[in-house]
């Protein structure tokens, strides 16, 4: 399936030129560079068109060299979203990734669609970079199709922190697009620790643009793969809520926003421009979180568009 890409500026309250990447059919969207930016409230209109529901398989592609620390970090994120498959002294405690990933819900069944259930299906490791370490976008896409051969799933490619993409770290740190014929959908997130931390792992590296506060600590140590989690966060909410363009958005097709994207840079109470808001400190590590996951995990996930208010929505 051929891919045309377009770009559009849209000017915030910073100086930040962002651009929207998107397919000509389905959707081909962009997680912003807006880590500075609190949107006003607003509501997504849902366009009637298919959303991803019930049984949601998963699969990982590690493009580049990954160490099982950071490639655990991701999965126990995915396996901390469904509070079924957790133990009970977990699923009941708050705020936890679960509590997050119920707002999402929410939008399915606005739409009378079924709950979602996400299954870690498949990793696989392509630790010599088949297609080289400059990646098009167009190979994104070819990369995803590789890896999974059923419909209605869910593919993540992942890049490693010497990889480079097209458009990453100029104009945004990771995409969401679809196969229309499987009627499936992908992700790519890059790492940006040696690339442009700040731009793709605020708060946890001091911005380019705006204020220059103190970096927080990372939840799990790493710079690099807990920003990737929250830019992951910040797709799949998208991918799921909007995955081919006539989901749940608002503004137009072609440069969308979505249910994370729409809240760019708030975690928690009180965020502002340059202050990612009241967040919960682990007292042995010093590192800033605001939801527990499976594996004694820690994660800082993005405020979310509530359907029930109409503004952006923190789990603390």
């Amino acid at each position: 399936m051929a891919f045309s890409l377009s770009l559009k500026t849209q000017s915030l309250v910073v100086v930040v030129v962002i651009f929207h990447l998107f397919f000509i059919s389905p959707c081909f969207c962009a997680r912003k560079l807006t880590s500075l930016y609190q949107p006003p409230p607003m509501a997504l209109t849902y366009h009637n068109g298919a959303l991803l529901e019930g049984h949601l398989p998963v699969s990982i592609l590690w493009y580049g060299q990954f160490s099982p620390a950071q490639t655990s970090i991701v999965a126990d994120f995915l396996l901390s979203l469904d509070p079924h498959d957790q133990p009970e002294n977990l699923s009941s405690k708050k705020p936890s990734a679960s509590q997050w990933w119920k707002t999402i819900q929410t939008y399915l069944k606005k739409a009378g669609k079924r709950e979602i259930q996400i299954e870690l299906s498949n990793q696989i490791s392509d630790e010599s970079c088949s297609m080289g370490k400059t990646l098009k976008k167009s190979q994104i896409s070819e990369l995803a199709r590789a890896v999974s051969s059923k419909s209605s799933g869910l593919t993540l490619v992942l890049t490693a922190k010497d990889v480079a993409v097209e458009g990453f770290c100029m104009s945004n740190c990771g995409f969401h697009g679809s196969d229309a014929r499987k009627r499936s959908a992908f992700i790519w997130v890059g790492n940006s620790e040696t690339q442009c931390p700040g731009q793709c792992a605020w708060p946890f590296h001091q911005p380019i643009y705006g204020p220059q506060t103190t970096p927080l600590i990372a939840p799990n140590g790493d710079v690099g793969l807990d920003g990737m989690v929250e830019n992951i966060a910040t797709l799949l909410a998208g991918t799921v809520t909007n995955p081919f363009g006539n989901g749940y958005f608002q503004g137009s097709a072609e440069a969308p926003l979505e249910v994370a994207s729409a809240c760019p840079g708030i975690y928690g109470k009180g965020a502002y421009p340059g202050y990612a808001g009241e967040l919960l400190v682990d007292s042995s590590t010093g590192a800033s979180y605001n939801a527990l996951g499976v594996n004694s995990r820690k994660y800082l996930l993005p405020a979310v568009l509530d359907p029930s208010t109409s503004q952006c929505s923190t789990v603390v």
